[in-house]
């Protein structure tokens, strides 16, 4: 197996305008859907969960996964991966195994529940493999380009290491699954043929949900596997999870040198997270159409914490609210609605990341400079009602010359 002839196969790295136009997902839109059946308009309100629009985090997923799958395939045909293939044989025939080919290009995506982390990533694999095998033909192999896989619930390390051989035979029409079950391999004796398959067939591995190594008693145990599967296997692994993670990897300094990566948090209410409202916004299927306002993104910030998943969800059923109840307004009543009704169970969990609006804090400080200035007077609220009506002055005014306001959209 020469290893440029693998790397000859994959596309060309992507960069600048062109890769953010790969990554986009921005679906066919018509409002003439505004004057269709009720029926017909929440079938098509569904469009909105399929809306990608990739941010810097987007773009450096990519950039991470593109150069993990390069190094994978340039260690493969190599003397060392012909050595450790050896060791690994051993390993399956019960003899000691050791990890020659090492596994430091290995790395971790650390991100918080709803950011995007998972779209991203199949995203990214998506264009880097072109939803294809990459084949040799002297000698014959094949070599799954990307191979994701969920960490179970339980964190079981054997339960991982037979989905990943079962995930392979797939996609390679092979039977180390079965074969694996027949012989009543032990995890040890797994190990061994998994890092085998992977180092002869599977150019990236990704672990989603690496969290539930968390809160298991079989955590440990997995986090021991994973790092002997990094040593012995030569290929590239991701390991994807959310910030609850980070404690698991700290634990233990072997898998935290090999799992350096990227680190997430939801989103601010800048640039991107304001043209983001906006395009949902134009994807209306209610009858009497709107326009979005700084009111309504700041709002749809407060409520979502910066998690995009959130406010699609937000937006989605705010229609699907209106146009049941006949209302056919996307506004922030229905959108209070949606939250109030369908996000329940959220409502702890959302927190946002930063300030509303930088004027927000300048108007609530220039709010409270004037109740120091003129606490030296002592007005009492009926006294400036009567002061309101007999001078004719506006009363929010007057209240904001003694007293802290703030003013609340709704």
């Amino acid at each position: 197996m020469n290893s440029m002839d693998l790397i000859r196969q994959m596309p060309e790295m992507l960069s600048g305008q062109e890769l953010y136009e790969k990554l986009a997902d921005i679906p066919m839109y018509s409002e003439e859907i505004r004057g269709k059946s009720q029926t017909e308009r929440l079938i098509e309100l569904s469009a909105l969960y399929e809306i990608y629009l990739p941010s810097e985090m987007s773009i450096e997923i990519y950039s991470k996964l593109y150069l993990a799958l390069l190094r994978s395939l340039q260690k493969k045909g190599t003397n060392t991966a012909i050595q450790q293939s050896y060791q690994n044989h051993n390993a399956i025939m019960r003899r000691e195994n050791r990890g020659i080919i090492g596994g430091s290009d290995s790395f971790s995506i650390v991100g918080c529940s709803g950011i995007g982390k998972s779209s991203a990533i199949n995203r990214a694999i998506s264009i880097i493999t072109q939803d294809k095998m990459i084949e040799l033909h002297n000698p014959s192999t094949r070599i799954i380009p990307a191979l994701i896989i969920q960490c179970p619930w339980d964190a079981s390390v054997k339960s991982l290491l037979l989905e990943i051989l079962r995930k392979s035979d797939e996609l390679l029409e092979t039977n180390y699954y079965g074969n694996a079950l027949k012989a009543r391999a032990t995890t040890d004796v797994l190990i061994g043929i998994v890092s085998q398959v992977a180092l002869q067939h599977i150019g990236l591995l990704i672990i989603d949900e690496v969290q539930n190594c968390v809160a298991s008693k079989n955590g440990k145990g997995l986090v021991a596997m994973l790092t002997q599967l990094i040593n012995s296997s030569g290929i590239s692994i991701g390991m994807i999870g959310t910030p609850e993670t980070l404690s698991l990897f700290e634990s233990a300094f072997q898998l935290a040198r090999r799992s350096l990566g990227l680190q997430y948090e939801a989103l601010n209410n800048d640039e991107f997270f304001s043209g983001f409202c906006k395009l949902l916004f134009k994807y209306q299927y209610v009858q009497k159409k709107s326009e979005i306002t700084t009111q309504v993104i700041d709002w749809l910030y407060e409520h979502s914490g910066g998690v995009t998943s959130i406010v699609v969800s937000l937006i989605h059923d705010a229609q699907e609210i209106a146009i049941l109840t006949g209302y056919e307004t996307l506004d922030i009543s229905t959108l209070n609605q949606a939250y109030e009704k369908r996000m329940q169970l959220l409502h702890d969990y959302i927190r946002p990341a930063a300030t509303v609006k930088n004027t927000t804090t300048k108007r609530k400080k220039k709010s409270i400079e004037k109740a120091v200035i003129s606490s030296e007077e002592d007005y009492s609220i009926s006294d400036l009602v009567q002061k309101s009506k007999a001078e004719n002055l506006d009363i929010v005014e007057l209240f904001r010359e003694h007293f802290t306001v703030e003013e609340i959209a709704l």
